[in-house]
């Protein structure tokens, strides 16, 4: 390796996994306790939130978006200038996540995924989970219901995207035996709630729900 810096891979790089917050699409299954506009609204701090927890870590954020970065719809949220923006590539959850990945390690030596559901995924637990990858050859935070909200590892397989029902409570599961199955060393954290549903909105943090009007809170 020549040590002309455009070819000298960097340290890590924390690939945030974003749909656009538009009203009617984002978060539905909170409308019926936020509304369709107070979902769309939570959908959008969530993402600014989780956007602000990767870049503070002070490794390289990429933002890899659907729809594609070049869609006026973004520039709307007046991001950080800091970011790297991708496009996600077409197909399901796993091609797009392995397709990001293999893009990024061709730069980056640590590779960590995460989305954006995910308020407690702090820049202190990101950059604990970063810490991870100099002992072991994967690391993973698990959600509560059964899928993850992180994922990061030094080199991908394409076993760990292929062949796995997203959004469902094996998710997690599989991609555990998916790398014992590779022979990969796994560091495993507490799972953390996404906020996917009404029963999720307890698990916010402190007066987030401040400026929405008569929310009920399921504490069941």
């Amino acid at each position: 390796m020549t040590a002309d810096s455009s070819v000298i891979q960097q340290d890590t790089c924390i690939i945030v996994f974003a749909k656009y917050p538009a009203p009617s699409k984002a978060k539905t299954r909170l409308q019926p306790a936020l509304g369709v506009d107070g979902a769309a609204r939570m959908a959008r701090q969530l993402l600014q939130h989780s956007i602000e927890q990767a870049i503070d870590t002070g490794f390289s954020v990429e933002l890899c978006v659907s729809p594609a970065p070049t869609d006026p719809c973004w520039q709307a949220l007046d991001l950080p200038n800091s970011l790297r923006w991708s496009a996600q590539a077409d197909g399901d959850l796993g091609l797009r996540m392995l397709i990001a990945s293999q893009h990024a390690l061709e730069r980056f030596h640590k590779v960590v995924l995460i989305g954006t559901d995910c308020p407690s995924l702090t820049t202190a637990r990101i950059q604990t989970a970063v810490q991870q990858l100099n002992q072991h050859d994967a690391v993973m935070i698990p959600a509560t219901d059964g899928g993850y909200v992180l994922l990061g590892f030094k080199q991908v397989d394409e076993s760990l995207f292929s062949d796995i029902v997203w959004s469902t409570a094996s998710v997690a599961a599989v991609t555990k035996q998916r790398m014992a199955a590779l022979g990969w060393t796994l560091a495993l954290f507490d799972p953390l709630h996404d906020i996917d549903e009404p029963k999720d909105l307890k698990h916010l943090p402190s007066g987030w729900l401040d400026s929405y009007i008569n929310i009920k809170v399921d504490n069941d």
